[in-house]
């Protein structure tokens, strides 16, 4: 399986492309839902590699995933996770999700939390699978937002 051999690795500057056209194939699908383009399609990817938040998942030299690390100052927030639409449902989005928890443990942080729009549905049923709990719902930044939690044991 794809997500048992993809390496993850601190983003380079040179990944910045290659991770702005993962996040347009994989969110570009949820503009009509949205009503209008989902904010990761509209991210500085430049500004998150160079300020050292951003990881890939890759194999054989080519970026499957990617995920953006924020630390707050009680949890660490995965504000993005996005895998190429050719690889999903591979375990790449899972492997992602397994770093930002090893990523907060190695932190010092005793939770993950993340959120998502409420018209990803399969988001919504996603995270859940992966031990995340919903915390709240609410409009951010002009979003309808639904915020979850995964406490680390």
């Amino acid at each position: 399986m794809v997500g048992e051999t993809a390496a993850t690795r601190p983003a380079q500057p040179a990944d910045v492309a290659a991770i702005a056209r993962l996040a347009h194939d994989a969110y570009q699908h949820y503009t009509a839902r949205i009503g209008r383009p989902p904010a990761p399609m509209t991210a500085d990817y430049a500004a998150a590699v160079a300020a050292g938040t951003t990881w890939v998942a890759e194999s054989d030299g080519r970026i499957l995933g990617f995920a953006v690390l924020l630390d707050a100052a009680d949890h660490l927030l995965l504000e993005n996770v996005a895998v190429d639409p050719q690889a999903q449902g591979r375990g790449i989005g899972g492997r992602l999700l397994d770093l930002a928890e090893a990523e907060a443990r190695r932190r010092g942080h005793d939770r993950v939390e993340l959120y998502t729009n409420e018209a990803m549905t399969e988001n919504l049923a996603y995270y859940p699978r992966k031990g995340y709990v919903e915390t709240d719902r609410r409009e951010q930044n002009g979003y309808r937002r639904v915020f979850f939690t995964k406490l680390l044991r």
